[in-house]
């Protein structure tokens, strides 16, 4: 814990005594070593997907808690190979990105078909290996923002994933054909036995009104991860939240006053459990993603993210690029210092 509140500095009472006033911690399904068996029995998801998503929980440092702790290395396609890979080349090679997972004590590492099939026989059952399937490309030009299939569930389930993941850019153009896809995509992957996460992102430039950007806005984000469950989703997957607002401040949609006077307020941790709190309160579970690096805060900056997740309800952290743009110890470094945060008994539900 010194380490932690060292990190925070002046800002440890902020993070770490806050109690949330607006959804009660009661109403949250918190992650715990049984959520099998007190969250999960009851659905319709059979035995074999039952049995993958207890393989995510039980493997690593956080095995067994509830929480988790997922290395995700998509960049090379979200963000370019180039402007992902060159801050340290090493990850070039994706032999080193599971084993940054394997040394990092994470869960589970998520990345392409590419990634995860050039190693799958050394590595699949070592870590859970979570398949994305569809991606945005940044070489067509002019740029377009969309995400397409790069490979199929079977296709997944042949290398031996747990898991598979997929993105949805909920408010764009071609969201519904998205949520049609991942869908279909979710069902048989469920039929097959695997895990399903959702990347629950928004894009569209009209989210951003009067010089401020509501793309993580707590009233769109969460309603986007309602979505997500909608589709079951497993694991929902968000950027943690930012302002507030972005219904009334864009008028569209539908929104209630409530909303932003008794479910939310302007504190980090509040925000974040109206997300937790569209996942059905926390069934599914809601993992924020750790962002770009930043360079010299990172460490402190991942820290408040995995305080903020955990203590509103939320089940763990998704963090890449602050873990692999940097040398192969400091990434082992920082991706333990997010999972003291989860193993630390003393930090506790808001």
């Amino acid at each position: 814990m010194s380490k932690i509140t060292n990190l925070l500095g002046d800002q440890a009472a902020f993070y770490l005594e806050h109690t949330c006033r607006t959804i009660d911690k009661s109403l949250i399904h918190i992650p715990s070593s049984s959520t099998i068996d007190d969250t999960w029995i009851s659905s319709d998801r059979n035995i074999r997907t039952l049995s993958s998503i207890q393989t995510l929980l039980g493997h690593g440092r956080l095995a067994n808690t509830g929480y988790v702790s997922i290395l995700p290395v998509d960049q090379g396609i979200e963000h370019t190979a180039g402007a992902s890979f060159a801050p340290n080349p090493l990850y070039f090679d994706p032999e080193n990105i599971v084993k940054l997972a394997i040394e990092g004590g994470c869960n589970a590492v998520a990345s392409t078909f590419g990634v995860l099939g050039s190693v799958a026989r050394k590595y699949a059952h070592k870590i859970p290996f979570i398949a994305k399937l569809n991606h945005n490309e940044l070489l067509t030009y002019p740029n377009s923002y969309d995400q397409v299939m790069f490979g199929t569930v079977k296709e997944a389930w042949n290398m031996g994933a747990v898991a598979v993941g997929a993105t949805i850019y909920f408010g764009s153009e071609q969201s519904r054909r998205q949520l049609v896809e991942i869908a279909e995509a979710f069902e048989y992957a469920h039929e097959l036995g695997m895990a399903t996460i959702l990347w629950c992102y928004l894009r569209n430039n009209a989210f951003k009104k009067d010089g401020v950007d509501y793309h993580a806005a707590a009233d769109l984000t969460g309603q986007a991860n309602h979505l997500g469950v909608t589709i079951k989703a497993d694991i929902v997957k968000q950027k943690l939240p930012v302002n507030n607002g972005g219904f009334t401040a864009i008028k569209f949609g539908k929104t209630n006053d409530k909303v932003y006077t008794e479910l939310t307020s302007e504190h980090p941790i509040d925000l974040c459990r109206y997300q937790v709190a569209n996942g059905y309160m926390g069934r599914v579970g809601l993992i924020n993603s750790g962002g770009e690096s930043h360079g010299s805060s990172d460490l402190k900056d991942a820290v408040i993210t995995a305080i903020v997740n955990k203590r509103a309800g939320g089940m763990g952290l998704i963090s890449g690029r602050k873990a692999f743009q940097k040398p192969m110890k400091d990434g082992i470094e920082l991706l333990n210092t997010i999972q003291d945060v989860y193993l630390d008994s003393s930090i506790t539900i808001a």
